[in-house]
């Protein structure tokens, strides 16, 4: 039988690369909470909820849980934007 093991977060980069690296996991995690919130994640419920407050926070909640999806390797979105990102500015110089 075949396992199928967990992708995990790649090393993170560093100096220039880095700020890359955060802009494409914003971007990962901006894609993901459309989607989350597309499947009905962060709506309050109609039976027991927190009301207005509830509803002004949902987005950040929604926000969270995204980028910590990115964190735990996400849908590998962000690596890669990351590589087209690094290739434009290799291009540039």
């Amino acid at each position: 039988m075949t396992h199928i093991l967990p992708v995990g977060p790649a090393a993170p980069p560093v100096g220039k690369d880095r700020a890359l690296m955060e802009a494409a996991q914003k971007l990962e995690a901006t894609f993901l909470a459309e989607m989350l919130k597309s499947s009905g994640l962060g709506q309050a419920s109609e039976s027991f909820g927190g009301g207005a407050g509830e509803d002004q926070f949902a987005s950040f909640l929604v926000q969270e849980q995204a980028m910590q999806m990115v964190r735990a390797g996400g849908i590998g979105l962000s690596e890669s934007i990351y590589e087209t990102l690094k290739e434009r500015q290799n291009v540039g110089l």
